[in-house]
Parts: structure tokens; C-alpha cells; sequence
């Protein structure tokens, strides 16, 4: 993968921006996603962050060998923290971490979050949580993904900041509104290989000296509404 070649995961995310977007990347990791979308004209402008000097490296290493310095701003900082009010940006990516780590990002950097009208986020694991701080702080899901890539399925959220009240289901938050509504192949498959995975830990917990309870109790909840939702697909 390069800034002319993105994976299938960073294709769709990309296809998420809109047109002429002023957007941070946050974990830009080699500002591939920024330096793609600088180079197809699609946006006008890029803060690419990291809070780490390695990937910062080559982030700076990336940009410069496009010729995309007017365009896209390296930051070496900690999450949102990258953000400055003259930046102006409007859409902030957040992708390729966990669902939990990017609910933080976004508590943490509340304040920088302010003028900006689209989240685009890819978490790896840990989307109930996510979608969780999404109701809970007003940004409403307006489309989702799941793409299959490399024996992983991920999901893309795509949420705005809603004035309008609005509430989510412990069913959408599970699940995700959208991709409840659209099901198909790829979400039968990742949640039977979820409860492949939980069928075993139920076994482990259920044969435990002591069986946590509660947990136990919690889990099979869980598995009977992933139950459900596939076997009305």
C-alpha cells in the first residue's frame, strides 16, 4: 500500500470524505490516506497526527516526497491535541484503532471538536462502546461499512453532530442502525464467527470452580440477540 494504492479498508474511508474536506487524520501513521486524498484533489487541506516519532518520520517523509507540504500539516501530538483552531478542519478520520481508544480520543478532544461536521471512524474492535459515545454526545450515525479485508471484517462509521433528538437500541448499538438494515454476507459472517468465539468462553466460564455469574448471564444475552439478527438475515 501507498498514497496511490490505499488498502480496501482506507479506499472506503477515503470514499467518505467530502469534496473539498479540510480534515485531520489522527494515527495518520504514513499520512497515506491525506497524501491520497490531497493528490486526487479531493480536499483542500490536512492535519495528519501521530503522537509517536516513528511513524511522525514518516509521515514527514511521505509529504514531502509528493510535494504535498502546502497541503498537509504533520503534528507530532497526542489525539485531537494535533487540531489548532486555524486549521479550520471539518471532518476528522480516526481509523485502524480500537473502538474504546477512539471513544477516548474523542472524550479527551472534545473542544477541538467544535465547527467540525463529520467523524469518519474505523475501529477495529470495540464498536458497541464507540457508538455508545457516539448517542451519548449527540453525533448521529448517518451511513456504516463493513469491509472484509485481509481475514479481518471491519466497520466504518460515519456520524454528525445532531441538534435533533435521537436514540439508538441496545440491538443498533450492538450492531450498528445501518448495517442492521443492509445484513448481507459479510455481516452473517462476522458476528457467526463472534459466536464461535463466545460459545467458547461461555464453556470456559461455565466450567470455572466459581462460575462468574453475572458475566455468564450477560454474554448469553449477547449471543441470543447475535442469534437473532443473523437468522433474520
Amino acid at each position: 500500500m501507498d498514497e496511490k494504492h490505499l488498502s480496501k479498508r482506507l479506499t472506503q474511508v477515503a470514499a467518505f470524505v467530502p469534496q473539498g474536506a479540510r480534515i485531520a487524520d489522527i494515527g495518520s501513521d504514513h499520512a497515506y490516506l491525506p497524501a491520497a486524498l490531497a493528490l486526487s484533489g479531493r480536499i483542500q487541506f490536512a492535519v495528519a497526527g501521530e503522537v509517536a516519532n516513528g511513524p511522525y518520520d514518516n509521515m514527514v517523509k511521505e509529504i514531502t516526497e509528493n510535494g504535498l507540504t502546502k497541503t498537509i500539516i504533520p503534528r507530532l501530538a497526542n489525539g485531537l491535541a494535533a487540531i489548532r483552531p486555524t486549521d479550520k478542519v471539518d471532518t476528522v478520520v480516526i481509523a485502524g484503532m480500537g473502538g474504546a481508544l477512539i471513544a477516548d480520543i474523542l472524550e479527551k478532544g472534545r473542544a477541538q471538536l467544535a465547527g467540525v461536521k463529520r467523524l469518519i471512524l474505523q475501529p477495529n474492535v470495540g464498536e458497541y462502546r464507540l457508538r455508545q459515545w457516539l448517542l451519548k454526545n449527540s453525533y448521529q450515525i448517518m451511513d456504516e461499512r463493513l469491509i472484509e479485508e485481509d481475514d479481518h471484517i471491519y466497520e466504518i462509521i460515519v456520524a454528525e453532530p445532531s441538534v435533533v433528538p435521537f436514540t439508538y437500541s441496545e440491538y443498533e448499538l450492538m450492531f450498528g442502525p445501518f448495517l442492521l438494515e443492509k445484513k448481507g454476507p459479510i455481516f452473517k459472517q462476522k458476528w457467526q464467527e463472534y459466536q464461535q468465539r463466545q460459545n467458547g468462553v461461555l464453556q470456559q466460564m461455565a466450567g470455572a470452580k466459581q462460575p462468574p455469574q453475572a458475566k455468564i448471564n450477560q454474554l448469553k444475552k449477547q449471543l441470543t440477540m447475535v442469534k437473532e439478527a443473523i437468522q433474520d438475515d
